[in-house]
């Protein structure tokens, strides 16, 4: 039975597509439910998934994306985007929500909130997105690996331009801001230069140092 470290080795920046094969839904999901469920500073997820699968829009995206054609060859776009600041409003949301889930209040956890709310909102807005934005990158690994696990190809994308995407998909006014791209499906057989290339990654020895 293949092992996530199989995965993983088998897995790479996929640079060119299949544009006739799409990603089933169950494994679309399953990759979704898994980065819902990734860990969180605080537990607040701040940040969303948007999956586009409008051509129109993922067209519109590709010229801000140095033109990468996995954006409209692979079936589906996620796109990271973070909240745009921390607001009272929104951490007051995902701790209520905590609550009525687990259907008590815990003295502890009530005091956290008022530290994260004595920190965070009083912040620049810009220090708090960049925060958020690293959250979503913790997301994005996760997807990374669930899309391994279901032998899905991927390429996380940083080179974009992100207020144009802001644009495209109208963030801004929902006080979000794009982080990262992942557009999801298929290796092509050919065409892909670096598709049947070995796997290169530092030693252990020159990557991990145990203190012991």
């Amino acid at each position: 039975m293949s092992t996530l470290i199989d995965k993983l080795n088998w897995r790479y920046a996929t640079k060119k597509m299949d544009p006739t094969k799409t990603v089933e839904q169950d494994k679309l999901d399953r990759i979704l439910e898994a980065t819902r469920l990734t860990a969180t500073s605080s537990g607040l997820q701040p940040y969303e998934v948007f999956v586009v699968t409008n051509n129109e829009l993922r067209e519109q995206i590709v010229p801000h994306a140095w033109n990468q054609a996995q954006i409209t060859d692979g079936s589906h776009l996620l796109v990271f985007a973070a909240w745009d600041n921390y607001t009272e409003d929104r951490i007051n949301e995902m701790f209520d929500l905590v609550n009525d889930e687990r259907g008590f209040k815990n003295q502890g956890w009530e005091d956290y909130r008022q530290m994260i709310l004595s920190t965070y909102p009083p912040r620049d807005a810009e220090v708090n997105y960049q925060h958020a934005a690293r959250q979503a990158y913790i997301g994005l690994g996760t997807a990374l690996i669930a899309a391994a696990e279901e032998g899905v190809d991927c390429t996380p994308m940083e080179g974009f331009d992100p207020e144009k995407v802001d644009e495209i998909l109208g963030l801004k006014e929902r006080g979000l801001r794009s982080v990262i791209l992942l557009p999801l499906g298929y290796r092509a057989e050919e065409g892909d230069w670096l598709k049947d290339l070995k796997k290169v990654r530092r030693s252990s020895e020159k990557f991990i140092t145990e203190m012991k």
